[in-house]
């Protein structure tokens, strides 16, 4: 359910205050305010501000699966922490013949293992970038460049040839990347959008009607 989403009272919050004004009640949908909300925060920590297109329903279900897929189409891992028990395997157990990922920069293993060491407490969490991890911005590529990426599905952005080029261009024009993702995140919002009886618009945003 999303009530178990970091940051979701956010949006619980803003909820409430949109259906006190009368004229507002019951017609502001929790999906609209949460794209609102992610523009807001992207904004708020340096990134672009962009127009949110607007007329979602809410669903009628909710699953977790759906939303973690969802979030991980849109993760720049620009901004963000992560446990470690989601990363170990790179800077303990990657192979036999090299425990520690060999594409990962070995200074930046080295910390990883400080801040991270063997049977540490799994509530323990740490930046995902480790230069500017409060900031919206395209030092996350120029991290990749560096072999800095946190997890296996980011260096390999940079280690894929395929997507190599990309990665050198966002990390060298940072308007470019702003640019970039302003139009994949609209598209993302375009994604099982929920329209006439495929949805309502919810009372409370962490429960159904």
């Amino acid at each position: 359910m999303a009530r178990f989403i970091n940051g979701f009272d956010t949006v619980i919050k803003a909820k409430q205050v949109v259906d006190a004004v009368p004229s507002c009640r019951i017609k502001v949908s929790c999906a609209d305010i949460l794209a609102m909300a992610t523009r807001d925060v992207i904004a708020l920590s340096g990134g672009p501000s962009y127009a949110v297109e607007l007329g979602r329903l809410d669903g009628l279900s909710s699953f977790c699966s759906k939303w973690t897929l969802a979030n991980r189409r849109d993760c720049s891992f620009s901004v963000g922490f992560s446990h470690c028990s989601k990363f170990s395997n790179r800077i303990y157990s990657f192979s036999r013949q090299s425990p520690v990922d060999p594409t990962l920069n070995r200074a930046y293993a080295t910390k990883l293992q400080q801040m991270c060491p063997r049977y540490v407490d799994p509530r323990i969490a740490i930046n995902m970038d480790p230069n500017a991890p409060r900031k919206f911005d395209n030092v996350y590529f120029k991290n990749l460049q560096q072999g800095k990426g946190l997890f296996t599905s980011d260096q390999v952005l940079f280690t894929d040839k395929r997507s190599r080029p990309l990665v050198n261009a966002w990390a060298a024009n940072s308007q470019a990347f702003n640019n970039a993702f302003v139009t994949a995140i609209t598209k993302l919002g375009r994604v099982d959008v929920q329209t006439g009886k495929n949805g309502n618009i919810r009372r409370r945003c962490d429960a159904f009607n």
